[in-house]
């Protein structure tokens, strides 16, 4: 296993409160998943794979008391920049588009695309508002079991009734208009913002948010969904907004870890989950870690990928063909390309050029959006993908988290994130991602990366690019990752639904695994399915354990661990 992401320290903590003496495995030497902080280049620290923050859950940060063990967040506003590859009328700078939290700007900088489109706005924004309304409240609650609905004694289907309620609460919200969100959720987000808007780089820029992540086109139907996704999160008490974590995304796990460690969870990292172990009665009874020592606990909580726990960590003996048949036909590929770079000055947008100071303007805190400006540009590039190239002109996300927070670069100097898609998993031909083609899907023109010592520029219509002059010629992060927030290509609410229901294998021939994952680089929420008994948990590439005293050979005093004879 790789990774211990925040999603399993959250269970952990949890956990721990609730009396259950947990400890956490971890392959690396850090923890925190996807959400981690790396000095990949010394002296400039990056989320190397996550890097913002907005979906996890506001419950978690209270009960967790994560403030109170160091989480520090920086919000941004404005929070969208589009800078657009044109020519300047009259000598005039390229238009550019900037949104943020004042409605009234907002509408301005709309209005030089469309004034139909400004007048519209303010109602989308109240409309999609009245959606997540509805839809945020679901994510806290259990789904509806539908088994139960389905097979279930009278007495069983009766008390599933109450699973009900929030659907219905749902509804009540969405009234009249319920048939218009139903195709939010269900059409392609180009239908919808065709609804809307007519200027092209308006429809782009919120069609970025349903395409993220996702092997998925703005006209695929369904894409909605990941708009709306997006639209749900929220921080500091207002919606919708997304922020940086100060320290980088490992400091958010950490002030998870350190919640967890203060109730008396025990942490272990550098340490491989390799097997879950089943009792000739087809009870969990703990997992063996990859020096051959063996954890015991009645039960097993993974967090990693259903994939990795029923087709390659559980004894396959104990569950139903149909069920792993189902398992591996989850979809979890991912379109996405992270680039990682230090710079040392601010990129300079012809649209936005930098202040004379170099000091970090409005714009840069943004997410920066480039190849967005016409939704035919993010359709093309999904094409490329799909005929298994990477795209010719990819849409790309640039963060500069440090221009909020100076605590990751060296003085003067930044760090950069660029979130590229698309490129497929499996190149055309079954040709593998081997080291030369990162450097060269990297080095290509469309990727805003150079070790030219040039001013950093957007440059002229020509050449899509944006040059980021390095420090100095070095290494540069590539990560190509499977699954994505949404599992990848099977974005979607039926997918998600499919994941959601088969997290407990307990009716499924094995007692005691549970599963909990929504596996999101960028962010998650947490979903915890609580065992009455003291419960293992495990996590893609990361597990935790949680076991009760036990008696017998104890190193540690909550923990039963038995040594295995060496090969």
């Amino acid at each position: 296993m790789r990774r211990l992401g925040h999603n399993g320290l959250v269970a952990a903590a949890y956990l721990q409160r609730l009396g259950v003496n947990t400890a956490v495995f971890e392959t690396r030497h850090v923890i925190g998943g996807a959400a981690v902080t790396e000095e990949i280049i010394p002296e400039f620290k990056f989320s190397r794979a996550s890097y913002l923050l907005s979906l996890l859950r506001p419950q978690i940060y209270t009960d967790l008391e994560l403030k109170k063990h160091g989480l520090r967040l920086h919000l941004r506003n404005p929070h969208s920049f589009t800078p657009m590859l044109e020519e300047g009328a009259g000598g005039k700078v390229p238009r550019s588009l900037l949104l943020g939290t004042d409605m009234a700007e907002n509408q301005k900088q709309i209005a030089q695309f469309s004034q139909k489109d400004a007048q519209a706005f303010p109602r989308y924004e109240e409309f999609m508002h009245c959606l997540a309304l509805a839809i945020d409240p679901l994510l806290d609650v259990a789904p509806v079991d539908m088994a139960a609905f389905q097979r279930g004694s009278l007495l069983q289907r009766i008390r599933s009734l109450s699973t009900l309620k929030p659907l219905l609460k749902a509804g009540r919200i969405l009234g009249a208009q319920l048939p218009r969100y139903y195709e939010v959720l269900t059409a392609p987000i180009t239908k919808m913002l065709d609804q809307w808007f007519e200027s092209e780089p308006l429809k782009a820029t919120l069609a970025t948010d349903a395409v993220i992540g996702a092997m998925t086109s703005p006209h695929t139907p369904g894409s909605g969904y990941v708009l709306l996704h997006h639209v749900m999160g929220g921080l500091e008490g207002t919606p919708g907004a997304w922020g940086y974590v100060q320290g980088g995304m490992g400091a958010l796990s950490d002030a998870i870890a350190i919640s967890a460690t203060t109730h008396g969870a025990s942490i272990f990292t550098e340490k491989t989950v390799v097997k879950v172990q089943v009792n000739s009665e087809g009870r969990v009874q703990g997992v063996v870690l990859e020096d051959g020592t063996e954890v015991r606990s009645r039960a097993v909580l993974s967090s990693t990928s259903p994939q990795i726990t029923f087709l390659k960590l559980a004894p396959q003996e104990w569950l139903p063909e149909e069920f792993v048949e189902r398992i591996s036909q989850l979809d979890t590929r991912s379109p996405v390309t992270k680039i990682n770079v230090a710079v040392d000055r601010l990129p300079s947008f012809l649209a936005a050029p930098n202040a004379p100071g170099g000091q970090p303007l409005p714009h840069h805190q943004c997410s920066i959006h480039l190849n967005c400006e016409d939704t035919l540009l993010l359709h093309q590039a999904f094409e490329d993908a799909m005929d298994g190239l990477p795209s010719h002109r990819p849409m790309i996300e640039l963060c500069i988290p440090s221009s909020l927070d100076p605590t990751l670069a060296p003085a003067g100097c930044h760090v950069v994130s660029l979130f590229t898609q698309y490129t497929p998993y499996t190149l055309a031909g079954g040709k593998a991602w081997d080291e030369q083609e990162r450097n060269a899907y990297a080095d290509r023109e469309h990727i805003p990366l150079c070790h030219d010592p040039g001013p950093a520029l957007l440059c002229p219509p020509c050449t899509p690019a944006l040059r980021l002059p390095l420090p100095s010629p070095g290494p540069v992060s590539l990560w190509k990752w499977r699954s994505s927030w949404a599992h990848g290509e099977g974005v979607g609410l039926t997918q998600a639904a499919v994941c959601k229901g088969d997290d407990d294998a307990s009716h499924r021939g094995m007692c005691g695994l549970y599963t909990h994952t929504h596996s999101s680089p960028k962010y998650a929420p947490c979903v915890i399915q609580h065992s009455p008994t003291p419960s293992i948990i495990m996590q893609e590439p990361q597990f935790l354990a949680g076991c009760e005293e036990a008696g017998g050979p104890v190193e540690n005093p909550k923990w039963q661990v038995t040594a295995a004879a060496s090969n």
